[in-house]
């Protein structure tokens, strides 16, 4: 089962640096992240949402190849495979970007923008949706950064834990089983 963890900070690009983190963690095989999104609140108070996992992008790619796949089988029965496989790389590529920019994958959108409306302007969050980890190393890793836990669906001890790192507490030393 995968745990909701909202870390909010007070500057816009901290929660870019976390997941850069979180990401050489993941590499490591320390986490292992369903999603990540970063939602900065500028200073005019616009949310953006930053995906970290491109699906207009990786639709397109997907749907372009097997378009050309089955562009090129078709032109090859009417004599014309290089026609087809323009053809089809098409068709697939705009088909596979509209699927992908109608995808909604991981973390709902409509709860981050209505968590991240509650940010101050300056201010970022990062949601991160993760399926394992191994607590005692992440949190350490966790307690160079300066944040606080806006929402998770850990338990109350593992939000303290959490939160404990995150202000460099001594609490946070200690070694616990977080998820």
């Amino acid at each position: 089962m995968a745990e909701l963890v909202v870390i909010g900070f007070e500057d816009v690009h901290e929660a870019d640096r976390v997941l850069h983190e979180m990401g050489r963690l993941q590499q490591e095989y320390l986490v292992e992240l369903s999603d990540a999104v970063v939602a900065v609140r500028d200073a005019q108070g616009r949310v953006r949402l930053k995906q970290s996992v491109d699906l207009v992008g990786q639709g397109a790619a997907s749907g372009g190849l097997w378009g050309a796949m089955w562009g090129t089988l078709v032109g090859i029965l009417f004599l014309n495979p290089l026609a087809g496989l323009i053809a089809g790389a098409a068709v697939g590529a705009g088909s596979g970007a509209l699927a992908g920019s109608l995808t909604d994958y991981g973390i709902n959108d409509d709860f981050m923008r209505s968590l991240a409306e509650t940010l101050k302007p300056g201010t970022s969050a990062l949601f991160l949706l993760i399926r394992k980890l191994q607590p005692e190393k992440v949190l350490a890793e966790m307690a160079h950064f300066r944040g606080r836990v806006l929402r998770s669906s850990l338990s109350p001890e593992q939000e303290a834990k959490l939160q404990a790192a995150l202000t460099g507490s001594a609490e946070a030393q200690a070694p616990a089983a977080m998820i």
